[in-house]
């Protein structure tokens, strides 16, 4: 257990998770902050950009496997 407690990749990867999960709270927070209007454009443009992102990636699945035949 000490070893792997010893390794630089786990403290890496555990940092990187934590990071993560703050920025998502930092944001939402944010959001939430803001005043009346601006909070829900916030969250209306957040989760549009969250759709462009999914759809973009499925189209760029799509495009690959058409590559791949």
């Amino acid at each position: 257990m000490l070893s792997i407690l010893k390794e630089k990749w786990l403290w890496i990867l555990i940092l990187g998770l934590i990071l993560v999960m703050l920025g998502s709270l930092l944001i939402v927070y944010c959001i939430i902050l803001l005043p009346f209007p601006l909070n829900t454009i916030a969250l209306v443009a957040l989760i549009v950009l969250w759709g462009v992102a999914s759809g973009y990636r499925e189209w760029l699945k799509k495009e690959k496997e058409k590559e791949l035949g």
